[in-house]
């Protein structure tokens, strides 16, 4: 299955069949209602001649269609496209979900992306049908609606947690998106959870197979006390936000992911979820991942058993990068027990702790003015982490979502001390890059000849040409085969 169809009749055919499969991966507008949904709707299926289709619901709102109150069609996993392609309006996209738009505006979204604001919008509107503005603002619409129909926040919080400037932008886009008012989504709420300040619990919506329990226990194997707690039944974390801090409490049930917040500034919770999403790899589409990687032989069985396998992403770009430096050419454990030290000297604890959750991963200036008094192992490492924090620090390295991969993967590069796989590593965690294979990895080429395939980084690089644009999680197939005893192999 093509992870996004792109012929108008093969899109028409996903709604007839309702094929949720393709919910958040485009939008079905019908002109005889003015209104858009999302492919699986319910509803009586239009005629063909009375439909025409979106890449984004801010596409559709732009065409003066609103929003389809039966079906929720901004109630759906994102598109996986915009981790799979690597273009400018796939790095905008991720920068959007993230808020930069309500944080700098599109004039510092431009900038992160190394075009003008004219060029962007031009390569925008032509490629997702509108242009930044109106992308964010079909983002904070569907965050607004989200935090009305869950949570008991009033509606001036409401407002402002979801990214409005004011109460009346709020009003009038709400009325416009939803053809409806706030006061009459509340009314037709969908829980009644109670709702302390800076407090609320979300539905993450994900796309189904999902291998909750590898991905719960990839995150265990790595978690840092104090930052991090993970048990089989779910994860949580504390988190550094642009306006505040925050701690995560996430939860696998059936057909979404339960996310507990607790936030210092709500106008975070947009920015929050979005990392949260990135983290579980929530927007994959697993159908087309284990369609490619089964029509391999080797891998079957591994897809058979493991089937809607993720990636794990990032929530901290420097977080990410320091953690890698961590774990070069040790074991899982040894890098957390690294990260656990650093942690306890340089971490900065949380005002109130949160269960076992009471300290922020050290910030990149943190580590450059003290980590070589507190970081051990080999000289070159430390220098290595150190300079790296340093340059973080100053802006020299930007890690954010919106980076182009090789262009940071050749940045990293010229550090002395991070060689293809801390690049490869850190690439494909914080910008979901969903076609890298770590050949350098021992691991992962162990589990490569655990299922008796080519162990070297030259035989394993050209085997895998057939798991072509899903390597990286090809790879969390072979890490997981790597636990198991060479001897097994068939």
């Amino acid at each position: 299955m093509d992870s996004v169809l792109t012929d108008p009749d093969q899109r028409y055919r996903a709604v007839t069949a309702r094929d949720a499969r393709f919910d958040g991966q485009f939008i079905t507008a019908v002109r005889t209602t003015g209104i858009y949904c999302r492919p699986s709707c319910p509803a009586t299926t239009p005629k063909r001649h009375n439909v025409e289709f979106f890449p984004t619901a801010a596409a559709a709102q732009q065409a003066g269609y609103r929003a389809c109150k039966r079906c929720l069609p901004d109630a759906v996993p994102g598109s996986p496209e915009w981790n799979l392609r690597a273009d400018l309006a796939g790095r905008a996209m991720r920068l959007i979900a993230d808020g930069a738009v309500e944080r700098e505006g599109v004039p510092g979204l431009a900038a992160r992306l190394g075009y003008s604001v004219r060029h962007l919008t031009r390569v925008l509107t032509a490629e997702l049908g509108a242009g930044p503005l109106a992308l964010a603002r079909a983002h904070r619409a569907h965050q607004a609606r989200v935090l009305i129909e869950t949570t008991a926040l009033s509606v001036s919080d409401v407002a402002f947690a979801a990214g409005f400037s004011s109460v009346r932008q709020f009003n009038d886009t709400i009325r416009e998106v939803f053809a409806t008012t706030p006061t009459a989504l509340r009314a037709a709420r969908r829980g009644d959870r109670p709702t302390s300040p800076g407090r609320v619990v979300l539905r993450l919506p994900v796309r189904e197979p999902f291998d909750a329990e590898g991905v719960l226990a990839f995150l265990a194997a790595r978690a840092v006390p104090g930052v991090e707690e993970a048990t089989a039944e779910g994860y949580a974390r504390t988190l550094r936000l642009p306006h505040g801090t925050a701690t995560a409490r996430l939860r696998p049930m059936d057909g979404h992911v339960e996310c507990a917040l607790a936030l210092t500034d709500m106008r975070d919770m947009g920015t929050a979820v979005a990392r949260l999403r990135r983290l579980f790899d929530l927007d994959a589409d697993p159908v087309a991942v284990d369609e490619v990687l089964a029509a391999d032989p080797v891998l079957a069985p591994s897809v058979a058993a493991t089937p809607g396998i993720r990636v794990p992403g990032s929530v901290d770009g420097a977080e990410t990068l320091v953690r890698a430096l961590l774990g070069q050419q040790v074991t899982v454990a040894a890098a957390r027990t690294a990260a656990r030290r650093l942690t306890t000297a340089l971490g900065e604890r949380l005002p109130t702790a949160d269960g076992n959750l009471t300290t922020l991963f050290p910030t990149a200036a943190a580590i450059a003015e003290h980590g070589a008094s507190v970081l051990t192992g080999p000289a070159r490492r430390i220098e290595t982490i150190v300079t790296v924090c340093a340059a973080v620090a100053s802006g020299e390295l930007d890690l954010h979502v919106g980076a182009e991969s090789m262009d940071l993967c050749v940045r990293l590069r010229s550090f002395p001390g991070i060689g293809p796989w801390t690049a490869g590593y850190v690439v494909m965690r914080l910008l979901g890059v969903s076609d890298t294979l770590l050949l350098q990895d021992v691991a992962l080429r162990k589990g490569a000849a655990v299922l008796g395939l080519p162990s070297t980084p030259d035989g394993l690089d050209q085997y895998s040409q057939r798991w072509q644009p899903w390597r990286s999680y090809a790879g969390m197939h072979l890490w997981q085969a790597s636990a198991r005893p060479l001897e097994k192999a068939s």
